[in-house]
């Protein structure tokens, strides 16, 4: 694993039903690539191959579309190091209280 990305995806003019529909239309697709990830309050961070990831990524802008939303603003974070990122198990095992 040499990535994790943090994605946070924000439909335009949709009212507030629409918007959560699109958001889980991307949950459900992310959850269908075979990656680790973790949804949060504010965005969804997956782990894995930055190849794979990149794509996830640009599948969920076109996801949204798809649910019905004539934009999506994006907000994605991206840890990339070829010898290997901190993992999500990691990072929480680190933080537990």
């Amino acid at each position: 694993m040499n990535a994790s990305v943090a994605i946070q995806v924000l439909p335009q003019q949709v009212e507030q039903k629409k918007m959560l529909d699109c958001v889980d239309a991307v949950i459900e697709y992310i959850a269908s690539c075979g990656v680790k990830y973790t949804v949060g309050p504010f965005e969804t961070v997956l782990e894995g191959d930055f190849e794979v990831l990149m794509e996830i990524v640009r599948a969920c802008f076109r996801i949204c579309v798809a649910a019905g939303a004539p934009g999506v603003l994006g907000y994605v974070k991206v840890n990339y190091c070829p010898d290997g990122v901190l993992t999500i198990a990691e990072k929480t095992d680190k933080y537990q209280q």
